[in-house]
């Protein structure tokens, strides 16, 4: 919002906006080369088997040659927004900032179009950096309704998400995992406005959301580990282009080869 060339300074640019000035001359500090590579290996490697902790991928790291430690993986991973799967302890309550819910699909045969939703986050790299990506998929086509870029894993881009996916109607079901963006009070509140039962994946079962883990891993192995992305843009063209395919010529065989476009719109 602030601009190199108006009648007004800098700061009183700044004063206006109400923000300190040491905010607008900051600049963060990327992370290395070296650790831009670690962060693929570890996506690779946690794609290929979730249950994968820091000590497990940092000893396969070692075997690939890299010389890291623990610590290191376990910031990395926490940056990347991924933690092993294991069985957790149970809490009898949860804190009142964000709300919990039960996990609605067991046993549940999901029958058609509209019938359930499924949203989760990914970790995308790029050459010179990182980004998250989140997606909205019908769990009967598999079709990608909505989808949003960011550089942080703020709520907001979900909430765009949300309301894009919502422009084609609205599920029975929307299921997501208990991160900390789907239990904000916002993105809860579209959802219950909506009249839509949230469903929640149990606390590390990312089996819970099978579906769209398969397309993260269709996505990464078919769109994203075959090239580097330049900047957020380039990233955004790209993945664009190939949800554009993934939904309307790439052939399912668990859809009888058919694309996911021709089944949601078959009703």
């Amino acid at each position: 919002m602030v601009e190199t060339f108006s009648e007004l300074s800098i700061s009183q640019q700044i004063n206006l906006l109400g923000i300190a000035r040491s905010t607008y001359y900051y600049k963060p500090i990327l992370e290395s080369d070296l650790n831009l590579e670690l962060m693929k290996v570890i996506d690779q490697l946690y794609l290929k088997d979730p249950c994968c902790g820091r000590r497990r991928i940092t000893k396969e790291l070692r075997r690939l040659g890299y010389d890291v430690n623990e610590k290191r993986i376990a910031r990395l991973m926490k940056i990347m927004g991924i933690e092993a799967i294991y069985p957790k302890p149970k809490k009898a309550f949860w804190g009142s900032q964000h709300r919990k819910f039960s996990y609605l699909l067991r046993n549940v045969k999901i029958s058609s179009q509209n019938h359930v939703w499924g949203a989760d986050i990914t970790y995308i790299p790029m050459g010179k950096g990182y980004i998250y990506l989140v997606a909205v998929l019908d769990l009967f086509s598999r079709y990608v309704l909505s989808w949003k870029l960011s550089n942080n894993l703020e709520s907001d881009f979900c909430l765009q998400a949300l309301n894009g996916a919502l422009a084609f109607g609205k599920p029975r079901i929307f299921n997501t995992d208990q991160g900390v963006q789907f239990t904000s009070h916002k993105f809860i509140n579209i959802l219950e406005k909506e009249d839509i039962s949230i469903s929640m994946s149990g606390k590390g079962r990312c089996w819970d959301n099978i579906f769209v883990e398969r397309f993260w891993r269709t996505l990464k192995y078919e769109e994203v580990y075959i090239k580097s992305y330049e900047d957020f843009f380039d990233a955004q063209q790209n993945i664009e282009q190939y949800i554009d395919r993934y939904n309307s010529k790439r052939l399912h065989s668990s859809l009888d080869y058919l694309t996911p476009q021709e089944v949601y719109h078959a009703a």
